[in-house]
């Protein structure tokens, strides 16, 4: 059956509270403590941090979090991903460096990240990297490949069906909603199954049910679809 991406409007920002862990629980706890520590860089490990696992699995999210968390505590951040082409000089106000995608970098932004991770050494800066595949299976350059690998490293575990549905019933039932289970199977089996994905879509779904004052059903489903 074909699954229906999901791109309905929200666009909420991710966090590590919203994050659902499931068997990712040591990485949120590794990030959240780390997060949780004073600014300044002085009480925080240098030792970077790199994640791998499919797609799906709450790489960016957990990235995207560590940055927002980051600049609510007044700090700047340096980010790189494959979608920048000119990657800019490594700046000494940043107080992390995120990178994401690591196993699509081309070879100018490998050259910028072996240049952020040699200068976050220098100035005892923390690296929080992410790509699909482990530190020795990158297809990167081996200087760049050694460093991502010599740190935390933890890979990410795509959600089980059953931790999905689990997460969604208590999602819903935060917000006093009720899911039976052919609306659970339909949101599962024709939606993207990122979870991230499915909590927007339940979002919107409580929003719609509330103003058009009907039940989550399928046909509402498809209604919010045709007129959003």
């Amino acid at each position: 059956m074909k699954q229906i991406a999901l791109d309905i409007g929200l666009a909420t920002e991710p966090t590590l509270k919203t994050f659902f862990a499931g068997p990712n629980d040591a990485v949120l706890s590794h990030l959240a403590l780390w997060v949780g520590q004073k600014a300044g860089g002085a009480v925080r490990s240098p030792v970077p941090t790199y994640l791998w696992g499919s797609s799906a699995s709450g790489k960016t999210h957990l990235l995207k979090a560590v940055l927002e968390a980051l600049r609510e505590q007044g700090a700047s951040v340096g980010w790189l991903d494959a979608n920048v082409q000119e990657p800019p000089e490594f700046d000494e106000r940043w107080a992390t460096i995120l990178m994401d995608d690591v196993h699509q970098y081309n070879s100018v932004q490998q050259q910028a990240a072996f240049n952020w991770f040699i200068n976050a050494q220098t100035h005892q800066r923390w690296i929080l990297a992410a790509g699909a595949l482990p530190p020795a299976d990158l297809k990167l350059r081996d200087d760049l490949r050694s460093r991502l690998g010599w740190g935390h490293v933890f890979q990410l575990h795509v959600l089980s069906e059953s931790e999905r549905r689990s997460v969604l019933r208590q999602a819903a039932d935060a917000r006093g909603v009720f899911l039976g289970d052919e609306v659970m199977d339909f949101m599962l089996n024709r939606f993207s199954r990122d979870l991230g994905s499915l909590m927007e879509l339940l979002e919107h779904l409580d929003g719609y049910a509330l103003q058009t004052k009907r039940a989550i059903t399928i046909p509402l489903i498809k209604s919010m679809l045709e007129n959003t």
